[in-house]
């Protein structure tokens, strides 16, 4: 079934000869591709070759077993070796059949998250504050980068809305999932008779684009210029330095305000507009073959509710899922991993079955 790996495996030798080349370590860009090809290959490679030794070991044990003039207490040990062999050879290949899933090619890229306050007026606002600190938490845990682009601050100190980039490997691959309306119920400060209220706020993660992805035509942009502002007028700037950004062919809007600099806001919110076509583009592409793509995880869409932080219960829900875990403080300063590994395996799971599926129809 996995005689075709062995080309994965060529192709590792091979990169491991051309790393040590000296014309592709004087060359920084075709040196970054092919550690990038290597760092994708090397599970599969790592893998396949457990995969050969649970073969070898199980030909071997086999081998032992046919022969006749074998003692007790040798066959006995023969018979223990074979089983193990069998066992290992099940699971490697369940695993080499995760690993050899066609990856998603913006796994690798940088992320760009938008949050924003849905129904519950300014306690889903506070709720949108809790959601960014806690991925600037869990951002911290995996050793990434967080970047404010863009906050639209209430006086209680939540977010109407809040952008923001993360910088770090494999970004997207892990924070993908966390697209859709997060609900919270929990007893609000301002509440004097303890009842328990339901907020909410919509989280999109958007994939960095790159200029050459997206090109946009300067004569699409309309650019206007305004002062920023801030919850109790703090963090005013005295000059029109906040920037906002229509790209009218398809109506987006972008505003940044967090830098004193035009710039730099300029910059940001082209970063954001980029995302948000590239985003646009992908979801357009994924309609098309939306049957090839049914996930137990959800479509992603900002209007799927995905999760519900129950704080009396101590509790945090992840409905696409059924995954229920009573540890919602450990949640909210930035411990996901648990909830992200959970969605990642039912996504491979379900992504499996329907190549197991179309490969039934195939055959049929």
């Amino acid at each position: 079934m996995f005689d075709n790996l062995e080309v994965f495996e060529r192709r590792y030798e091979e990169l491991n000869q051309k790393l040590y080349d000296p014309s592709v370590l004087s060359n920084q860009i075709l040196y970054t591709e092919l550690m990038k090809e290597h760092k994708n290959i090397t599970p599969i490679v790592e893998k396949y070759r457990e995969y050969q030794n649970a073969v070898r070991s199980m030909a071997e044990a086999r081998e032992l077993l046919e022969d006749g003039s074998l003692d007790r207490d040798l066959k006995e040990m023969a018979d223990e070796e074979f089983q193990i062999a069998k066992a290992n050879i099940e699971r490697f290949s369940e695993e080499l059949k995760i690993l050899l899933l066609p990856r998603d090619p913006n796994d690798d890229r940088n992320v760009i998250v938008e949050i924003r306050g849905g129904a519950g007026g300014d306690e889903a606002a506070l709720f949108s504050a809790v959601l960014y600190r806690m991925y600037s938490m869990y951002a911290v845990t995996r050793g990434w980068r967080t970047e404010i682009l863009n906050a639209n601050e209430t006086e209680l100190g939540g977010f109407k809305e809040i952008s923001f980039m993360i910088t770090g490997d494999g970004a997207y691959s892990r924070l993908k999932y966390e697209s859709g309306v997060h609900r919270v119920q929990r007893v609000p400060e301002t509440e004097t008779q303890g009842r328990v209220h339901t907020s909410t706020a919509t989280v999109a993660v958007l994939p960095e684009a790159d200029e050459v992805e997206i090109e946009i035509n300067p004569k699409d942009l309309q650019i206007d210029t305004f002062r920023s502002s801030g919850a109790g007028g703090q963090h005013i700037n005295k000059t029109s330095s906040a920037i906002r950004i229509t790209h009218l062919p398809s109506g987006m809007v972008v505003e940044c305000q967090d830098e004193r600099s035009q710039y730099k806001n300029k910059d940001k919110a082209m970063k954001v507009l980029r995302s948000r076509l590239y985003e646009q583009k992908l979801e357009e592409h994924d309609a098309k073959i939306a049957s090839e793509r049914r996930s137990q995880v959800g479509t992603g869409d900002r209007s799927e509710r995905i999760r519900t932080y129950n704080y009396p219960q101590g509790r945090m829900t992840d409905h696409r899922i059924g995954l229920t875990i009573y540890r919602l403080d450990d949640i909210l300063n930035g411990s996901l991993d648990e909830i992200i590994d959970a969605l990642i395996t039912a996504d491979r799971a379900a992504k499996l079955q329907n190549t197991i599926d179309n490969q039934s129809e195939e055959r049929e």
